[in-house]
């Protein structure tokens, strides 16, 4: 991989020009935005860890990047969140990476392990506390939010609520991903919890709902990966997964007759995070980088991409806000505390669940 990277960093290097100048005649999008751009081009380049670009419209971001900032070029890979921790840890005497971007719960990791920089951009102070690392070791920039995924075409009544989940009218309908083995599984027993009472500390009034929905008969399956290609084929009635995945299938992957359900008790935010890496080679242009996604034009290009936006009341053009409509009762996942329960969820999760069958 360092191999692959190197002659990625070479091939960026030989096409920079010689000499540039500013993408914008206009306003800053932040004091000092243009100084950093400045010695932004003394580097020349952004390392991006896993900012694959047809994931969380990073293509998108790719793009209005470089628009704004010629002579910056952007190099990046497509690694994972776990893989991306490992491979800082591997290269943390000589970084290969400027930024690295990975679910919060990564993040957590990587910040133990000394991999990160603290780095606060634009934006940061207005995170919910969840979301942040205090000083800014990690950040997240957007969040993937619990749903209801329905296939109008096999559900006559689409749920709107978790307590519907539980009508007879369900029976064999549902999905959901295994908590023990995924994260998508841990967020949902959070949004279940949050909809029954309970919260980042009480987490069993979720994992009491799952066991109830088992015991209801509405469970048709759970699974062990993301069953993505299962609901398009069809062949899910009910899938609780992550908002984005509905709308993909949508407006993207051409499957009209399906309705995405923030549903009305309560959902859960899980948040992906990034992270300054700590002795990067291009540290002003990775916090370049870092500040142009938290600005509200970054933040808005990931709502477009149909992953809500980190950064609280940023405005959104009519058509995207029409997909992603204001959903006051999604709550933040404390990542940190989310790792401390996972243990009990895994343990009482199968006592209950697995047991009820």
């Amino acid at each position: 991989m360092k191999r692959m990277v190197m002659v990625a960093l070479a091939a960026a290097a030989a096409v920079l020009p010689a000499a540039q100048g500013f993408a914008f005649d206009g306003d800053e999008l932040y004091p000092g935005e243009k100084a950093l751009y400045e010695k932004a081009l003394e580097e020349g380049m952004a390392v991006s860890f896993d900012t694959g670009p047809t994931w969380a419209n990073w293509g998108a971001q790719f793009k209005a990047f470089k628009a704004r900032y010629p002579g910056v070029e952007l190099v990046y890979n497509d690694l994972g969140s776990g893989a991306t921790v490992v491979a800082l840890d591997k290269a943390r005497n000589r970084p290969q990476a400027d930024t690295a971007y990975y679910f919060a719960g990564s993040a957590v990791d990587a910040a133990e392990k000394d991999l990160t920089a603290p780095f606060q951009p634009i934006n940061f102070d207005k995170l919910p506390e969840a979301f942040r690392e205090a000083t800014g070791k990690w950040f997240t920039i957007h969040t993937l939010n619990v749903a209801f995924l329905v296939n109008t075409k096999l559900v006559d009544k689409v749920p709107e609520s978790w307590a519907d989940l539980l009508k007879p009218e369900y029976k064999n309908a549902v999905v959901y991903l295994d908590p023990r083995s995924t994260g998508q599984g841990q967020v949902v027993t959070f949004a279940a919890a949050f909809a029954n009472g309970g919260d980042m500390d009480t987490v069993d009034p979720g994992i009491d709902y799952l066991a109830k929905l088992q015991g209801a008969g509405s469970v048709l399956r759970v699974v062990g990966t993301t069953p993505y290609a299962q609901f398009l084929k069809g062949e899910i009635p009910i899938y609780i997964g992550y908002e984005n995945d509905g709308l993909k299938a949508k407006y993207k992957d051409g499957m009209s007759d399906v309705a995405v359900v923030i549903p009305k008790e309560a959902s859960a935010a899980a948040p992906y995070a990034i992270s300054l890496v700590k002795n990067g080679p291009n540290p002003n242009a990775g916090q370049l980088w870092l500040n142009y996604i938290m600005t509200d034009v970054g933040q808005a290009t990931f709502a477009d991409g149909f992953v809500r936006p980190a950064v609280p009341g940023v405005a959104l053009p009519a058509e995207v806000a029409e997909k992603l409509p204001a959903a006051p009762q999604i709550k933040p996942v404390d990542v940190v505390k989310a790792k401390a329960l996972k243990a009990h969820i895994d343990e009482s999760w199968a006592a209950k669940v697995l047991a009820n069958p």
